[in-house]
């Protein structure tokens, strides 16, 4: 993705001290573009936490590169005391999002790269080299989504010449979730960059506002037409035939189909069924649960601070950034911050192989390699 034309990615690694992790402080933006350093095991654990970074792939490779950092930071003198440190830092980071499975897989990748370390300078070496691999792989699976799913956007185009095909997202399933393209994003991006009209509706995510705020942004920086809507507008939109398509992300899908997302999801595609509005989530494997079948009964779902729902941040005609109270201040607020859509309701999955039904049989086929697994 491409910031005032300089080409980003989400994290990477500091150009001239390859020990600190560099991130974009996702809660600065539209309205300011921040980069920040993490030097330590804290650090990224508070990235996590506070969604400096936020969107699956992301935490995924920001634990990655965490792990990295915990390496650096082990005792140098003794393995299997480094071996404790490092396994104590992946719990520290794994703690931060429950709901993302992405984190804790980017974890146990690392440790068990770790593993075969035979000194801890090894470990250093194996951890950057794991961190880096998950970071590309990220960004190329994202990039392999965009090639799938854009044949779903070429064939409505092709039934409405020279008209713009509407596309509803809920939240940022985009570049700033991943470490470039995005899923949700990415089949939109390679449209619009094949010359194909895309427009997108882009829901405004409450309570922390991420498709207002940064789907929309990233958007406009790449030049796609788009237009924000509140989180309700979507069911009216599909009863009056101005989406042809909803593409969104996951947190976590469970083997068999059923997806976690934003908070929201579950009632697009509600809205979708009721309106014979193809309904895709866009995800690569790494998203995927393995252990679940039943996604409404035992994905976890993080419940966040309460002022989310009560605050909003914005700026100012003056210019300033400003924290203001939406509600009464003594009124109690919930913050579940996702919800799980059956897979009944799921028109097809787009991964970095292909395009499949939600279903169990569906997605064995692409990755056979999980069948009879635990």
């Amino acid at each position: 993705m491409k910031v005032g034309g300089k080409h980003y990615r989400t994290i990477w690694l500091k150009a001239d001290d390859p020990s600190v992790v560099q991130i974009i402080d996702q809660r600065k933006l539209p309205h300011e573009f921040v980069i920040v350093d993490l030097k330590t095991v804290d650090d990224v654990a508070f990235a996590i936490r506070a969604m400096l970074v936020r969107g699956a792939g992301l935490i995924g490779a920001t634990a990655g590169y965490g792990m990295y950092i915990a390496a650096l930071h082990a005792p140098t003198h003794d393995r299997e005391a480094a071996m404790r440190y490092l396994v104590e830092a992946g719990e520290k980071l794994k703690a931060t999002r429950p709901t993302a499975v992405n984190l804790e897989w980017a974890v146990n990748r690392q440790l068990l790269a770790l593993q075969r370390a035979e000194s801890v300078e090894e470990m250093i070496a194996f951890a950057k080299d794991t961190a880096q691999q998950i970071a590309d792989e990220d960004a190329e699976f994202c990039r392999r989504i965009g090639e799938h799913g854009v044949s779903l956007i070429e064939a409505i185009a092709q039934r409405k010449p020279g008209e713009p095909v509407n596309i509803l997202t809920h939240c940022n399933a985009g570049w700033l979730a991943f470490v470039d393209y995005g899923s949700a994003t990415a089949p939109i991006y390679a449209a619009h960059d094949r010359g194909i009209p895309v427009h997108v509706w882009v829901d405004e995510t409450r309570p922390r506002n991420q498709g207002a705020r940064l789907t929309a942004w990233e958007l406009g920086e790449h030049g796609v037409p788009h237009t924000v809507i509140a989180d309700n507008v979507g069911g009216h939109l599909m009863q009056h035939g101005m989406v042809d398509l909803c593409i969104v992300g996951s947190d976590r899908t469970t083997y068999t189909g059923d997806v976690a997302n934003k908070v929201g999801t579950y009632l697009k595609a509600l809205a979708a069924r009721d309106n014979n509005v193809p309904f895709y989530v866009a995800l690569p494997s790494s998203t995927f649960d393995w252990t679940l079948r039943d996604g409404v009964r035992e994905i976890p779902i993080e419940q966040r601070n309460n002022e989310e729902v009560k605050y909003m941040d914005g700026r100012t005609a003056d210019g300033r950034i400003e924290t203001v109270l939406l509600t009464p201040e003594n009124s109690p607020a919930a913050n579940y911050a996702f919800d799980v859509t059956p897979a009944r309701l799921v028109t097809g999955l787009i991964t970095e192989r292909g395009i499949c039904e939600a279903n169990e049989e569906s997605i064995l086929r692409l990755y056979p390699e999980k069948r009879n697994k635990p």
